[in-house]
């Protein structure tokens, strides 16, 4: 989303640059690393975090390399790193931070780290850290605020901004398919609940009803999940693409767009398949149930439930008519709610409000003459 929200940036006259660490910087930053909030150091020794604090220390290094002499009005930071360091660097100008997911949820889920462990301890008294070291803390997700909300001081002053796409990269393809074409675009990883898919999709096939899985990413259970299909006997219906850089452009062919993840703090590509005309099967957790309403725009099951998966498959495999109602339901939303014409009018809010004393409240169109 970010580059999109640059380009458009720049064609209303606001200069930005894009800004991040190469893959190649790798241990170049020594500088001892404190945090205001918390002491790191009880956490030492774990390899998470060791990783953290040096990607940290490369951050500050790589960024007073390169950008020390520059001139900003206003920082925009998307991944806390990124905040922490610039904070550091530029202390006098304001730094919004949008927080985009949680990183120890994830690694809990992939089963990385344990529940309660050291690690998930660091990585929650990061978001206090935020909080005391940037200007303004936003994420994506109603859900997600409330989660980060209680690790910070004031969680009544996050902002959520959800996601925007410029709908002119999604164009929805009329097509018939004889089978129903189901497809889901994600990090091959537990987190993302694909054994419960392929499982469900399994309890489909057991019922008699036809249809295709298309896979479209790739990750480290890749090899697991076609194992997985072949001892279900659903290998010759489920295609495994790898990664994809533009999968929008294949999305439009497909009539089901299903991702059972087992936590989302929004779920981007929900969003993405809705503004394909793709009708929309997810699990109740996170940010997927802010943007599936069960029944209006797309169908809602529990977690961990292949059954009440299979159910609501089956629902749009047998029923073509409903599912082309909930895709058009499901793409009128995203076009009003999840647009990137929305989200630059709130970003530039949010920037004018800190650095030219712009009311939040107050109107863009106000601000367009100055």
């Amino acid at each position: 989303m970010v580059p999109y929200i640059v380009e458009r940036f720049r064609k209303i006259g606001w200069e930005m640059e894009m800004f991040s660490l190469p893959k190649r910087i790798r241990n170049k930053g020594q500088e001892e690393i404190e945090f205001d909030t918390f002491d790191w150091r009880p956490y030492a020794g774990n390899l998470v975090v060791e990783r953290y604090i040096q990607t940290y220390k490369d951050y500050l290094w790589w960024t007073k390399l390169r950008l020390k002499e520059q001139k900003y009005d206003l920082i925009h930071a998307h991944h806390p790193i990124a905040a922490l360091a610039m904070s550091r660097v530029f202390p006098d100008i304001p730094v919004v931070m949008t927080v985009h997911s949680s990183f120890e949820r994830e690694l809990m889920l992939n089963g990385r780290i344990e529940a309660g462990g050291a690690e998930e301890k660091f990585l929650t008294s990061i978001y206090r850290e935020l909080e005391q070291r940037t200007s303004r803390l936003t994420t994506v997700s109603h859900s997600f605020a409330a989660y980060m909300g209680a690790f910070l001081d004031h969680p009544e002053r996050i902002q959520v901004i959800p996601n925007g796409y410029d709908e002119k990269r999604f164009k929805p393809i009329s097509h018939d398919n004889e089978v129903a074409q189901l497809v889901t675009v994600c990090r091959l990883v537990p987190a993302k609940g694909l054994d419960i898919l392929l499982q469900g999709c399994a309890e489909l096939r057991k019922r008699n009803r036809p249809f295709v899985l298309h896979m479209i990413g790739d990750g480290p259970i890749r090899e697991e999940l076609e194992t997985m299909a072949q001892k279900l006997g659903i290998y010759d219906d489920t295609i495994f693409y790898g990664y994809m850089l533009h999968p929008e452009e294949l999305l439009p062919f497909f009539d089901v767009f299903v991702l059972p993840s087992r936590a989302e703090s929004f779920g981007s590509v929900f969003a993405e398949a809705a503004l394909c005309l793709l009708a929309l099967v997810g699990t109740n957790v996170g940010g997927i149930a802010e943007q599936i309403e069960n029944g209006v725009n797309g169908l809602l099951v529990p977690p961990e439930d292949p059954v009440a998966l299979a159910d609501a498959l089956e629902t749009f495999i047998t029923d073509p008519h409903f599912r082309y109602e909930m895709a058009r339901a499901a793409s009128n939303k995203a076009k009003k709610t999840y647009s990137l014409n929305r989200v630059i009018g709130e970003l530039k809010r949010n920037y004018l409000s800190l650095t030219e004393g712009l009311d939040e409240g107050e109107s863009v169109e106000e601000t367009e003459e100055s």
